[in-house]
């Protein structure tokens, strides 16, 4: 029993990390579903949730003003979530000097969730791009985004996050890796139909398809799940970029993934026809390998271990299974206390801590927890 409670939970843990993205890259390369895109320029609206962002919104607003697209196709909605800072200032200052930006306040605080559908309601854009508060795009990033909706069966767009980590720290050059990491997958996803996640900081939807949402729920999980449901594609666009700085602190990091994964098992709950392989027969298998299973993941790694336990002595196969096992968690505890390592060192490291996090998710969720407010990234 230990034993097949062993190489099940890790079959399973290779399956989501490996097996799954190269079987991704395989079906892309035989069905190759492209996007018939173009330079096409609708009316757009950029929608950004500010909470307390006094350090980074003047800075954001500017950079997407600046973007190269046709000036009078765009506009900025700003909704400041119950700010006490000065963010409230800081976007009518922009709002007063561009009449592309407009400003409204959301109180008492209600979340992002909340304020998208605010802004939403009374956007005026033909495509809904949601950006981040501290997100900054590369020029061409708005062009980039509105050439796959020129291709009537794509509902939704998500561009490419780029991690930044000025400070060289472990959490931060481990976040841009395991970003990278979802990215690749992503591109091969797309070629399949249809991803399953999207770069939250970079992401449109048609406005004819936005589906007003629960404050609990994960906006960039919930409204491209509503997408396929509705027999849209949802792709993956590399060339439309998007720069964060990524947390250097570990505590902060672990609290963010605690939050996005809780959200996430909220929608995933509420999308379970999407698992039907009789109506989704490939986004069914997709959301389950890149979701799910991935969510329970920490669970496979508790098995694996305890599994392993319980085998020593029976075999030099299940000693060194063990030992490999031991080294891996060490590494990882020692990433707690190293500044600075070389990527694939950093993999143990961040890949326990996605996991804890999705453990502490798991158990908050079986308790009942929701989460609708939180505290901006810093």
């Amino acid at each position: 029993m230990l034993r097949l409670v062993l190489l099940t939970c890790i079959f399973l843990l290779v399956y989501v990390y490996v097996l799954y993205p190269v079987i991704c890259v395989a079906l892309g390369k035989a069905l190759r579903r492209g996007v018939r895109g173009a330079a096409i320029t609708p009316r757009i609206t950029i929608i950004t949730s500010a909470r307390n962002e006094e350090a980074c919104i003047a800075k954001g607003i500017a950079n997407k003003l600046q973007l190269d697209y046709s000036t009078d196709s765009f506009e900025v909605i700003v909704v400041s979530d119950g700010s006490t800072d000065g963010t409230d200032a800081a976007i009518q200052r922009a709002a007063d000097m561009d009449g592309r930006v407009r400003y409204l306040r959301q109180e008492p605080r209600a979340g992002k969730t909340a304020a998208l559908n605010a802004a939403a309601a009374v956007a005026k854009g033909e495509i809904l791009v949601f950006a981040d508060a501290n997100s900054l795009y590369a020029p061409d990033a708005l062009r980039k985004l509105a050439e796959p909706f020129a291709d009537p069966a794509v509902g939704y767009v998500t561009g490419k996050m780029v991690y930044l980590a000025p400070d060289g720290s472990m959490t931060g050059e481990a976040c841009s890796l395991y970003m990278r990491y979802e990215n690749f997958l992503r591109r091969h996803e797309s070629a399949i139909g249809s991803i399953v996640g999207v770069n939250g900081g970079i992401d449109a939807i048609r406005a004819s398809l936005y589906l007003r949402m629960r404050p609990d729920q994960q906006p960039d999980l919930v409204l491209p799940l509503s997408v396929v449901q509705r027999g849209a594609r949802v792709v993956f666009v590399p060339g439309a970029i998007v720069f964060e700085e990524s947390l250097s602190n570990p505590t902060d990091e672990f609290g963010m993934r605690i939050r996005v994964t809780l959200r996430a098992w909220h929608v995933l709950l509420d999308r379970l026809g999407l698992l039907n392989p009789l109506r989704y027969p490939l986004f069914a298998w997709q959301l389950w390998s890149h979701k799910w299973l991935r969510y329970f993941a920490p669970v496979f790694q508790m098995g694996a271990l305890v599994g392993n336990v319980g085998m020593l002595g029976e075999g030099l196969v299940w000693d060194l299974l063990f030992a490999g096992q031991c080294l891996f968690y060490l590494v990882a505890a020692l990433g707690v206390v190293w500044k600075s390592v070389p990527a694939p060192l950093s993999f143990p490291y961040y890949l326990c801590l996605l996991n804890g996090a999705a453990a502490v998710a798991l158990a908050r969720l079986l308790l009942g927890h929701k989460q609708v407010t939180w505290s901006p990234r810093r």
